[in-house]
């Protein structure tokens, strides 16, 4: 399956961006999906995750900030992102599945910087 991201951009800090990944074929068979993000010089961080079910995690940095979703009859994976701090500046990936060591499928990412 392939896996692409869109949506980043710049934005002035206390702004919104939605992302969205739309992938190739159904995702449906993928129990739970995500979003990673990376920083220049940082490791890559798990940022949200949403199952089927529509149950979520958050990493507590974007609690409250942050929405994670998913359509599966249109095979689309959402990340909506208010209250935009210069700190969530990074690539941003959506991957599949979630769960297990690592996941097989990856965006070709979207950068979001967030200017102060």
């Amino acid at each position: 399956v392939q896996l692409v991201e869109s949506g980043g951009g710049l934005v002035q800090a206390g702004g919104s961006l939605r992302l969205s990944c739309a992938a190739s074929r159904s995702i449906s068979g993928f129990n739970t999906m995500g979003w990673y993000r990376q920083a220049p010089g940082k490791e890559r961080e798990l940022v949200a995750t949403v199952n089927n079910e529509g149950n979520t995690y958050y990493t507590d940095s974007v609690k409250g900030r942050f929405t994670i979703s998913r359509d599966n009859a249109q095979n689309t994976l959402y990340l909506q992102m208010n209250s935009l701090k210069p700190e969530d500046t990074a690539m941003y990936y959506c991957a599949a599945p979630i769960g297990g060591v690592y996941p097989d499928y990856w965006g070709q990412g979207t950068q979001v910087t967030v200017s102060s």
